[in-house]
């Protein structure tokens, strides 16, 4: 196998981690969103002093553990292809 299919490999795998990182975010994301939307439509209607601060900093909250898991997720796909690249390297 030539070097190029190696790397060729290793970013199909990066994609899909990426792809794979993506739906979980978005699927852990959709009942925070359907929330939100059910908070704006009813502070549409009547505002609730502070509430819109609380679900600000709830979605701040989520974002920074759905970005330290895409970070990890990442972390162990490159640990993965490293390990993969050693292996094939050692006769």
């Amino acid at each position: 196998m030539y070097m190029n299919e190696h790397f060729n490999d290793a970013k199909h795998h990066m994609k899909r981690a990426g792809e794979t990182a993506k739906a979980g975010i978005s699927e852990e994301l959709a009942p925070l969103q359907e929330r939100v939307d059910d908070l704006i439509a009813r502070e549409e209607e009547e505002p609730e002093a502070g509430r819109f601060d609380e679900v600000r900093e709830d979605l701040k909250e989520l974002q920074e553990r759905a970005e330290g898991e895409t970070r990890e997720a990442i972390g162990e796909v490159r640990e993965r292809i490293e390990n993969y690249r050693r292996q094939r390297a050692d006769p």
